[in-house]
């Protein structure tokens, strides 16, 4: 049988996996992480303690080469009898990379997996959400299925922010939907990955983040099917750095840059540029309208002038200018 390292590129290392390793499983939990290693083993125990008959491993994916404390910790969790898989180190430092790293793998390990999920460093999963999300793809046949991430603000006296476009889950009932915005509560079917030009995140994203919208854009316009399971719970820590005022805006300038990005990638034909550019000008005047609307529902500044803080993103990025809040820092968590 082929080595577990001889399926990996050749940039990649394998740090740790599991006594027993069984390649036939039916679902793939993906877990990028980079320097948040006690947030990490909250996720990992979540894992543990997943109600499923599903037989399933997990790929966690260390982004940080240099000091590797989310590879410690990975370490200790494969190590036991109750959990299996494998852990690779992605030099290539990027959100983009890490996620390709995380399902290039499991699929070249696991190659008779059928779904590959991924949950973040930062969040955990509910008892039943690996169930929840494996019975609906498999009874409505979609290739794509998503669910809420829940935001657990660190700081109790925010939670009125959990309206914030910046929190907010995308849907607020089970169904199909027309698409899914974010990677951190996802499943995909394996045919998917062939369907699409690879890799499956762009590494263009790899800093600005959008990469998953840029994806399942992709698989919308390629025909495939979404579906939203709202019991299939993720809760995700928010520390109070991200609920300062300056970090929120920074996250609507993102938000517009990567709204452009993602329709500048198609938009091929000058005259399909212009068409762009006007809707990006058309976007500043509506944003108003909408953050009055906000206004009116919410009454909170700091969600009310969100719209406009996408729009002025998105007019900045036209001139080239954006923030790229998947820069590396030097603080671990």
């Amino acid at each position: 049988m082929e080595s577990l390292a001889s399926r990996l590129t050749a940039s990649r290392s394998l740090v740790a996996r599991s006594a027993t390793l069984d390649e036939s499983v039916e679902a793939v939990v993906c877990v990028p992480t980079f320097r948040r290693p006690r947030h990490l083993q909250k996720t990992l125990e979540s894992l543990l303690s997943l109600r499923t008959t599903r037989r399933f491993a997990v790929v966690i994916v260390e982004n940080d080469a240099a000091s590797r404390e989310g590879a410690a910790v990975a370490t200790q969790f494969l190590g036991r009898d109750d959990l299996q898989g494998i852990c690779i180190v992605e030099p290539r430092q990027g959100n983009c990379c890490a996620i390709n790293a995380a399902f290039e793998t499991g699929l070249a390990i696991f190659p008779s997996a059928s779904y590959f999920l991924m949950i973040d460093d930062d969040e955990v999963a509910s008892p039943d959400w690996l169930q929840f999300m494996v019975e609906t793809a498999e009874t409505t046949g979609a290739e794509v299925v998503g669910g809420p991430v829940w935001p657990v603000f660190s700081d109790a006296s925010k939670r009125d922010l959990e309206r914030h476009p910046a929190f907010c889950p995308g849907y607020d009932v089970s169904g199909p939907v027309p698409i899914i915005y974010g990677s951190g509560n996802c499943l995909i079917t394996r045919p998917v990955f062939s369907r699409l030009e690879g890799p499956a995140f762009d590494l263009r994203f790899n800093f600005l983040g959008g990469g998953d919208l840029d994806f399942f854009t992709r698989c919308r316009r390629a025909g495939m099917r979404f579906h939203w399971v709202a019991e299939a719970m993720i809760h995700e820590t928010v520390p109070e750095t991200r609920t300062d005022p300056r970090w929120l805006a920074m996250r609507g300038l993102r938000i517009g840059a990567i709204n452009y990005h993602v329709q500048r990638k198609v938009a091929l034909t000058l005259w399909s540029r212009l068409r762009l550019f006007a809707k990006v000008l058309a976007l500043l005047p509506l944003s108003l309208f909408r953050a009055g609307r906000l206004a009116l529902v919410e009454r909170k500044a700091l969600i009310a002038v969100h719209p406009m803080v996408v729009a002025i993103g998105g007019a900045l990025a036209v001139i080239g200018i954006e923030p790229h809040q998947y820069k590396a820092s030097k603080a671990t968590s």
